[in-house]
C-alpha cells in the first residue's frame, strides 16, 4: 500500500512536508481550521478536511481513518512534543507510523530535569542547578548558597539565579533572585504558584548565565541505529520573549567574530557531545540539541527538541550528502518511513553560511507585541541565493489569525561566507514590501527594522542575556 501522510499542522511547516512528501511520490492529506481558509497551505492541498482544532487527537486520528492515511507528521509546535499522542499514533487499533522519534523518547527527552540528569551520568556539561525538584526551604537556600559560590569562583560579577517551577515552561513560573536572602521568600511565593497552576509544588535552582550565545546541533538518526549531524545553528539573536527571530548555520565564525577560545574546538566538542547523548537513548528521527556558550568558552546542554525545528532550513542548506543538496523533511519522512539512511557522515560536508530571517507582525517598540490584521500586498526580490517559506498568498488579501503567532514568512539567504550572506540578508529586508492594515485602521507593523538592526550582532555575544 502507498504511504499515505497526514499533515497535522498549518502554515509554512505544512507547505513544506507537501514539498517533501511530493519529491518522495508520497500521498498526504491536509487539515485546516475555519480561521485558516486563506491559507496558502489550505489552497495548495488537493485532499484537506476542515477540523476545529490541531491540538485535538481525537479529531486528528478521526481525519486519518477517514483519509485512509498510514502515517502522521505532526510538524513543529502542537502536538509534536506530545508524548502521549505519539504514543496512541502507534498503540491503536489501526496503528500509524509517527514522524518523529520514539515515544518513549519524546517522553524521556521532554522533561529539561531528565535530560540533566541523564547528560550528567554521561559527564556532559549541564548549567548548574538542581537536578530533582525540591520542596523544602532549607534545602533550597543550601543549594542556592552552593550555586552562588560557583558563579563567584568562574568570574561572575553579578552573580543571579533563576528559581523555577520543575513543572513549568514557556518562561512561567520562573523568578531571579541576587542575594541568599531572597532565596526563601521567593522558593515559597514559586512553591504556591506551581502548586496553583501545575498541581506539583517542585521547585528547581539553576545559575543563570548572563551573557551567552545560543548554539543548536542538528542530528539525524534512524531506528536502525544510525546516527549522522548537519552541523550548527546560531539562534542568540531573539525577542524579550525568548523567541527566535535571526538564525545562521554554521554556529561560530571567527572570520567573522574574534573568540577568546577556538570555536572549531567549541563546535565539535559540543557537537560531540549530543552525539554521545543520542546514542545513549538510541534518538531514531530528527532532533536538535541546544547549547549555552559563554565568552570565555564554557558550554552547557540546556535542552533537547525532539521534533523538525522551524530553522532546519539553514542547516541543510550548508549541508551536501556526497554533493548534493540536502532536504531535512525528506530526510525525516525517509528514515521514519523505514527507508535506510543509505549514507554516513563522512559524506557529508559544509559549504558557506546560511542566515533565517523570520518575518513577522508585531511592534518592536512595544515589547515585540504581536499584531493582527490584513496582508494588502507581500513581495520580495527574486534571487538565487534566497528561499521563500510563507503561507501567506502574495495574490490576495491575507487576514492573519489571531489565535495563532503572527509569523508571516521565512527568509533564507545563502552565501558563499558570512560578509555575503550578511550582506544578502540586508539586500533582502531593503526590498521586502509588507503592507496592511490593524483592525484600527492604522499601518501594520512587521519586525524587519528590527532585524535591519541586528544583522551586524550575529554570531556575537550580546552585552545581556538569560538563560
Amino acid at each position: 500500500m502507498k504511504e499515505r501522510v497526514l499533515i497535522a499542522n498549518r502554515g509554512e511547516i505544512a507547505l513544506r512536508i507537501m514539498e517533501a512528501c511530493e519529491e518522495l511520490g508520497l500521498d498526504y492529506v491536509a487539515v485546516y481550521t475555519r480561521i485558516d481558509q486563506e491559507s496558502l497551505h489550505v489552497r495548495k492541498a488537493a485532499r484537506k478536511y476542515r477540523i476545529a482544532d490541531y491540538r485535538d487527537p481525537n479529531e486528528l486520528l478521526a481525519v486519518a481513518d477517514e483519509a485512509r492515511c498510514t502515517a502522521i507528521h505532526p510538524g513543529y509546535g502542537f502536538l509534536a512534543e506530545d508524548f502521549r499522542f505519539a504514543r496512541r499514533v502507534v498503540k491503536r487499533s489501526r496503528p500509524l507510523t509517527f514522524i518523529g522519534p520514539r515515544w518513549e523518547v519524546i517522553r524521556d527527552l521532554g522533561s529539561k530535569l531528565n535530560v540533566k540528569r541523564l547528560a550528567r551520568k554521561l559527564e556532559i556539561p549541564v548549567i548548574p542547578g538542581t537536578t530533582e525538584p525540591i520542596y523544602n526551604e532549607i534545602e533550597a537556600e543550601t543549594r542556592a548558597e552552593e550555586l552562588f559560590e560557583w558563579l563567584k569562583e568562574t568570574g561572575e560579577e553579578d552573580p543571579r539565579l533563576l528559581i523555577k517551577a520543575s513543572a513549568g515552561g514557556g518562561g512561567m513560573g520562573i523568578e531571579e533572585v541576587r542575594e541568599l536572602e531572597e532565596v526563601r521568600p521567593v522558593f515559597r511565593r514559586i512553591r504556591a504558584y506551581a502548586k496553583r497552576l501545575f498541581g506539583d509544588e517542585g521547585v528547581i535552582i539553576e545559575a543563570k548565565i548572563s551573557r551567552f550565545q545560543h548554539l543548536e546541533v542538528q542530528l539525524l538518526g534512524t531506528p536502525q541505529g544510525d546516527l549522522v549531524h548537519f552541523g550548527t545553528r546560531n539562534c542568540t539573536i531573539q525577542s524579550p520573549g525568548r523567541q527566535k527571530r535571526i538564525e545562521i548555520a554554521p554556529g561560530l565564525d571567527p572570520q567573522w567574530e574574534a573568540y577568546a577560545f577556538s570555536s572549531e574546538e567549541i563546535l565539535s566538542e559540543i557537537i560531540r557531545y549530543s552525539l554521545k547523548l543520542a546514542q545513549a537513548v538510541a534518538y531514531d528521527n530528527v532532533g536538535t540539541w541546544e547549547w549555552l556558550l559563554t565568552p570565555e568558552g564554557r558550554f552547557y546542554l540546556m535542552e533537547v527538541n525532539t521534533r523538525i525545528q522551524v530553522e532546519n532550513e539553514i542547516s541543510a542548506k550548508i549541508s551536501r550528502i556526497k554533493g548534493r543538496e540536502v532536504n531535512l523533511l525528506k530526510e525525516q519522512l525517509r528514515v521514519a518511513l523505514g527507508e535506510k539512511l543509505g549514507y554516513q557522515q563522512k559524506d557529508i560536508t559544509f559549504q558557506g553560511t546560511a542566515i533565517e530571517l523570520r518575518l513577522v507582525a508585531e511592534d518592536t517598540q512595544r515589547h515585540f507585541r504581536p499584531l493582527a490584521g490584513t496582508i494588502t500586498r507581500f513581495a520580495w526580490p527574486d534571487y538565487p541565493w534566497l528561499t521563500m517559506r510563507t503561507h501567506v498568498p502574495q495574490d490576495t488579501p491575507y487576514t492573519i489569525p489571531t489565535e495563532y503567532d503572527p509569523n508571516l514568512a521565512l527568509a533564507i539567504v545563502w552565501a558563499p561566507d558570512t560578509f555575503e550572506a550578511v550582506a544578502r540578508a540586508r539586500t533582502f529586508l531593503k526590498e521586502v514590501v509588507i503592507e496592511g492594515q490593524t483592525p484600527g485602521g492604522q499601518k501594520l507593523l512587521t519586525n524587519v527594522p528590527f532585524l535591519e538592526s541586528q544583522l551586524e550582532q550575529i554570531l556575537r555575544f550580546p552585552e545581556e542575556g538569560g538563560s
